[in-house]
């Protein structure tokens, strides 16, 4: 409220004072003997004390009318000025810029302590991405930088964790971070997730083939898998690639389409492809994968399988033939 008089109640009290010496001057007009406006004008050099004697202004319909009159007048004046005005900034000639003030951050600070993020330990921003004074709107991304010890984590990090007001997504490389907060915000209802590349015993897995539901699946995930396999080196011959593909095809597909649901997964497909065993001096030797799909072939011919199966097995043929 104190803000409100401040910026709309004072810069206008100037005007009842302009108001109130008008009225009086519509006063001495009124109380003038004469009829018409010249003989009034003249008059009112000798009524002008008259209208002065108290400290009310006039009441009468002339009275409030001519201070409403001067009011008015004296507004548009001086607003005329100010828009007319040449912008000065005197005494800034070297710059305005100065360390900020509580006064200066206070709009952007959240009433609710838990919905900030903590700057300093006196300076907070609201996470509220939409206030109610849009300007008071601010990016909240924060950049912090420091060497190795200096408290980016004590400091900075686990204060926002527990402030608990959002999700969070932590690069943990020491695992510090987790045994400070984890218990705490489970105790507020999160749900942790910890992906640990040292000790999978202690992290959350993912199985990929849980998601393939189609054959066009199948061949999205072989794609992403060889792309992210390769590793840096120089690429080799196309053919490699593509019989790799064929391969990875098949066997993702028995896996998914015909196995059962606890054996979808990653470990079955190194299994098998660890079971793939080639005798040199016998072209007619078949491995336990081979005995597989030709089971799989007897029951349903045409399945995708099957016709990625033997397109790979046709190629590596070709290879032994020549």
């Amino acid at each position: 409220m104190s803000d409100k008089i401040r910026k709309y109640v004072l810069p206008n009290l100037p005007y009842l004072f302009v108001f109130w010496f008008f009225s009086k001057i519509g006063t001495a007009y009124r109380i003038a003997p004469g009829t018409d406006f010249g003989t009034k004008l003249m008059g009112m050099l000798d009524t002008f004390p008259k209208a002065f004697e108290t400290y009310w202004p006039g009441l009468g319909g002339i009275d409030l009318l001519v201070g409403l009159a001067g009011a008015a007048g004296m507004y548009l004046l001086i607003q005329s000025k100010i828009r007319q005005a040449k912008k000065f900034r005197r005494d800034a000639e070297y710059g305005t810029a100065r360390f900020g003030t509580k006064e200066d951050i206070k709009p952007f600070v959240d009433p609710k302590f838990q919905n900030n993020v903590i700057l300093t330990g006196t300076e907070f921003l609201t996470m509220n991405t939409r206030p109610k004074i849009p300007a008071n709107a601010r990016n909240l991304n924060a950049c912090v930088i420091g060497s190795s010890g200096s408290g980016k984590t004590r400091f900075w990090l686990t204060p926002q964790l527990l402030q608990a007001h959002s999700s969070y997504v932590v690069v943990d490389p020491k695992g510090g971070t987790l045994d400070q907060c984890g218990r705490f915000l489970q105790r507020e209802k999160y749900r942790v997730r910890v992906f640990n590349s040292i000790d999978f015993s202690k992290s959350m897995h993912y199985n990929p083939l849980a998601y393939i539901k189609t054959e066009s699946d199948v061949l999205k995930f072989v794609t992403a898998l060889i792309a992210n396999t390769k590793g840096d080196g120089k690429e080799g011959d196309e053919f490699w690639t593509k019989a790799e593909t064929l391969l990875y095809c098949a066997l993702v597909a028995y896996i998914v389409f015909e196995g059962p649901e606890e054996e979808r997964n990653m470990n079955t497909l190194v299994e098998m492809i660890n079971s793939m065993e080639v005798r040199e001096d016998d072209e007619t030797f078949k491995n336990a994968v081979d005995y597989m799909f030709d089971g799989l072939e007897r029951r349903s011919p045409q399945h995708f399988a099957v016709r990625q199966y033997k397109k790979y097995k046709l190629a590596s043929g070709d290879i032994c033939s020549k």
